[in-house]
């Protein structure tokens, strides 16, 4: 029986396919480092999906027989092909949108108040990916991290004009 591939299922098979090979520890860092900035992930599923995936043939699973007996997990030619079908499927969903400072200031903060501390917090990550962008990356990543640096800079732009 099939397995329901959700879009933790994708990010996992698209992260495993851009790094060749991974462990889950691999996958972690690979989250910490780019994608967890727009996509949230439960760290536990980080470990646990790779093993489902396996199962169910997306992902070839290599366990080391000695030491930490740390599983490492290879894109299967059946993972290949779903990772592709999902790739050219046109998005129908709306980007969720959870900001703790929007949500405190749509139940009545004062934005004088709440202002200051949002805008240090995105002008601190603004700079960040603007660093990052300095990096050779691929093409993907690069346009995902084009659409961050716009979203951070409506932020600050936003977050400014309520501090001002």
């Amino acid at each position: 029986m099939p397995i329901r591939l959700t879009p933790t299922s994708y990010a996992v098979l698209g992260l495993v396919a851009q790094m060749g090979e991974a462990t889950p520890y691999a996958l972690k860092q690979a989250v910490a480092a780019g994608l967890g900035n727009f996509w949230s992930f439960n760290h536990a599923q980080l470990y646990s999906e790779p093993g489902r995936l396996a199962g169910a043939g997306l992902l070839d699973e290599e366990v080391e027989t000695s030491g930490r007996r740390r599983k490492t997990y290879r894109l299967t030619l059946e993972g290949r092909v779903a990772l592709n079908a999902w790739l050219a499927e046109p998005e129908g969903e709306f980007t969720e949108l959870r900001d703790r400072g929007l949500l405190k200031l749509f139940l009545g903060a004062d934005p004088k108040d709440l202002a200051p501390g949002q805008l240090s917090l995105h002008e601190a990550k603004l700079a960040e990916y603007e660093a990052f962008s300095e990096l050779p990356m691929p093409d993907g990543m690069r346009l995902a991290l084009d659409a961050g640096i716009g979203h951070e800079r409506e932020w600050v732009r936003f977050w400014r004009g309520l501090a001002g």
